[in-house]
Formats: C-alpha cells, sequence, structure tokens
C-alpha cells in the first residue's frame, strides 16, 4: 500500500487541479433554442437569465468570470468592498439583481464583505463540498453565478455570515 502512496498524491492533486478549473453546474450556462440571452418567469418581478459560457466570457472579466461563473474566490482583505462603508444597494455584477443592502453589511473580520441578510428573494444556497470542506455555496437568484458561501456564525438578528466576493457585486451608492 505505501509503494503506492505517490500515485493517490498525484492522482489527487489532478483532481483538485482539474476541478478547479472547470465551471460549476448551473442552469445560467444552457443555451436554449440558441438564443443569446435567454428569460424565463421565476415570479412577477424577476425573470432567470441563461446565456453561453462564450457569452459570459465577453460580458466579464476574467476576475469576474472566474468568480461568478467558475465558483472561485478573490484574495481576502485587498477587494474592493471589505472596508467599504458607503450606503446604497450592492447588485449581482453578473445580471444586475439587486443582493445586499449596505445596512446589512459588518464588519466580521474575514477579510471579505459580509452582511447578514440579503434583498428577499435574490439568492440561493446549495451544499459545497469542494476542497474537502462542507460550506453552503451562495448563488444569484436570477442568473445562478457564485457569490460566495454563508456560515452560521453571523450576527443577530439571522445568525448568519454571508461571505461574499467583491468581485461578484457592484455598489450603487445612495
Amino acid at each position: 500500500m505505501i509503494k503506492y502512496a505517490p500515485l493517490y498524491s498525484l492522482l489527487l492533486v489532478l483532481v483538485i487541479i482539474v476541478g478547479c478549473g472547470q465551471e460549476r453546474p448551473g442552469n445560467a450556462s444552457v443555451m436554449l433554442n440558441n438564443h443569446s440571452t435567454v428569460y424565463s418567469t421565476i415570479d412577477s418581478t424577476m425573470a432567470k437569465v441563461y446565456k453561453t459560457k462564450e457569452e459570459w466570457k465577453k460580458e466579464l472579466t476574467f476576475a469576474e468570470y472566474r468568480v461568478l461563473r467558475g465558483g472561485g474566490t478573490e484574495l481576502p482583505i485587498v477587494n474592493e468592498y471589505n472596508k467599504t462603508k458607503s450606503q446604497g444597494v450592492y447588485h449581482c455584477a453578473a445580471c444586475d439583481l439587486p443582493i445586499f443592502h449596505s445596512q446589512r453589511k459588518y464588519d466580521s473580520g474575514s477579510g471579505w464583505p459580509a452582511f447578514y441578510a440579503p434583498v428577499e428573494e435574490s439568492v440561493t444556497t446549495r451544499a459545497d463540498n469542494t476542497f474537502f470542506m462542507k460550506r453552503t455555496e451562495v448563488l444569484c437568484s436570477r442568473c445562478d453565478s457564485h457569490l460566495g458561501h454563508v456560515f452560521e456564525d453571523g450576527p443577530e438578528p439571522t445568525g448568519l455570515r454571508y461571505c461574499i466576493n467583491s468581485v461578484a457585486m457592484n455598489l450603487r451608492e445612495s
């Protein structure tokens, strides 16, 4: 068994490398009827956005694409909104859906912008068990873009910490 240890280590490294470069599954990269952008009704106030991988790559910067469509994470502390105290509404950088109010932002000390609650019905979650961790991924409800993760160590009134990548948002100051 020990003589195969280097082989198992190499296999593990390859799985991690290949997994990091792949686009996350989700409806947002599905192309329907060869249309550039397809909308389907979620409810009376929001329409679902579907675009091809190529369309997302044309519209987003490399950093935005890596995080929003690839499930990546930006560097902590040096990101744009970590220490921002400006008032306004944060919008999804991919589809412009309002996702977080600045009044719900707080300094979690994590190095990323943190919020205790999103705009109602603006985000969805799913299990994320990548990199041998058990986390809950936060996605935009409209375009299924990866925004960050949510943890159960936040402040009242929710007890939640939505740890969101700055590159996944645009702040519209009020």
